[in-house]
């Protein structure tokens, strides 16, 4: 048996409590991981409050948690890409845990240059980040606004959108400003007024947007944006129907994820973690996630 992170009904982050599951066995094309670390999502807090089960509801009792970095300790039939031993990334289905099982299609080798914490943090952000800027179509000498830019996805998009020759200008509470700035955006704050103050920082236009923080941004977005098509986001599905803007879905592939990877392992892309938790305090690192504007990712730990 292995302990997980569970719930059984939508609420809030005290819904959340630690289970006994059986350890599952890889089937064909997967391997089974010890994880050693998970990212927090805002999609997961979603998923545990009900806000999102309209449209993604889940069957109780429930397992959390979209990308984990681990070792693998076993292999499914036909499996030869991976061994017993390697450490591995990628995205997951239940990665708040202390053992899942993964497919193989999906998965991408952990640089030694990456600890685990910011392995566990990469996947599903980065990929969703990656994903934005091709669906977007963001190219050299283009300006691009993120809002929640000093977010898990935001702190992706930015470093990506600026190795690609883009302009970013990116929303973000006054505290989060310098972390903004470093990772190679212009920062912005919120509030009345947002879109005066981008023109006044991109007199040319703004050429796309990607928001991960919905409502008011999204009305922003359409006002500085002439092409609702190069306007996503990633928090907002009811806004992205209203306003006829795109609502992205994160393309995920090992060759996404392995080219992200190597960034890293480069020294070309980083992995902003906010804080870490252990596994079992998986309800407080939900309310720290809901609570404040983080800088890069939340991470939950197994020992």
């Amino acid at each position: 048996m292995a302990r997980a992170i569970v719930f059984t009904e939508y609420g809030g982050p005290g819904v959340l409590h630690l289970a006994e599951i059986p350890e599952p066995e890889p089937g064909p094309g997967q391997v089974r991981i010890r994880v050693r670390a998970a990212g927090v999502q805002p999609a997961d807090t979603r998923l545990r409050s009900g806000a999102w089960k309209s449209f993604m509801p889940v069957v109780f009792p429930a397992r959390l948690g979209f990308e984990a970095a681990g070792v693998v300790d076993a292999i499914g039939p036909d499996v030869t890409a991976f061994a017993p031993g390697d450490e591995v990334l990628g995205p997951v289905a239940g990665g708040y845990a202390e053992v899942l099982a993964a497919d193989v299609a999906l998965l991408a080798r952990k640089p030694a240059e990456l600890s685990w914490a910011k392995a566990g943090a990469l996947s599903a952000s980065g990929q969703t980040a990656s994903t934005a800027l091709d669906d977007l179509a963001v190219g050299r000498g283009e300006t691009l606004l993120i809002h929640a830019a000093a977010g898990g996805v935001g702190q992706f998009a930015i470093q990506l959108a600026a190795a690609r020759g883009a302009q970013v200008i990116g929303t973000a509470s006054e505290e989060n400003h310098e972390f903004v700035r470093s990772l190679g955006a212009v920062p912005v704050a919120y509030g009345p007024g947002l879109a005066d103050r981008v023109r006044a920082l991109a007199p040319e236009g703004v050429d796309a947007a990607l928001d991960g923080a919905g409502g008011e941004a999204l009305d922003v977005s359409v006002e500085l944006v002439a092409d609702r098509g190069r306007i996503g986001t990633i928090a907002d599905q009811a806004g992205a129907k209203r306003l006829e803007v795109r609502w992205i879905n994160t393309k995920r592939s090992a060759e996404r994820l392995n080219h992200l990877a190597e960034l890293c392992r480069l020294g070309q892309l980083d992995v902003a973690v906010w804080k870490e938790f252990p596994l079992a305090e998986a309800a407080a690192a939900h309310q720290e996630s809901e609570g404040r504007h983080l800088r890069g990712k939340i991470v939950l730990t197994v020992e």
